[in-house]
């Protein structure tokens, strides 16, 4: 073996080396990149959604049900009206309850209140619930996206 042929085998090892080494860098970072940037999924178009019976439903209470990627409210005020709202804080995007003692839809996780329009009273809260119609068909309450 002459001293010309053995840089020209140490190149190719050298190349085969650095392919080997880019592929497995590859594997390696392709999976993490996926994670941390996930496809861009479309939000389920529910217009609609069944809020379960409406005699379950006693004044002067309310109900989280799920519907589409968010979850919505409907309330029964204390005068026996149905109403349906976002179920998310417009604050941080928490999920909201419906508090009895103070009539107030309310938020944990940083005291945010509604009242039963929906319009935000106090706390963090920066803007009002998204608002739903809410109507009862036969014993179901449904709930439909406003357009």
């Amino acid at each position: 073996m002459t001293h010309a042929e053995e840089p020209a085998r140490r190149g190719v090892l050298n190349w085969l080396l650095g392919l080997w080494g880019g592929g497995v860098l590859a594997s390696i970072v392709y999976p993490v990149a996926r994670y941390l940037a996930p496809p861009d999924i479309p939000e389920a178009a529910a217009l609609s959604t069944n809020a379960g019976s409406a005699q379950a439903l006693a004044p002067n209470s309310g109900r989280v049900v799920p519907f589409g990627a968010r979850p919505a409210i409907v309330i029964r005020t204390p005068a026996g009206e149905l109403r349906a709202f976002s179920a998310t804080c417009t604050h941080l995007d928490c999920t909201v309850q419906y508090r009895p003692d103070l009539q107030r839809i309310w938020c944990a996780c940083h005291n945010g209140e509604y009242d039963l329009n929906g319009r935000n009273v106090a706390g963090p809260p920066p803007r009002p619930l998204d608002p739903y119609d809410a109507n009862v068909t036969g014993d179901e309450i449904v709930i439909t996206r406003r357009a």
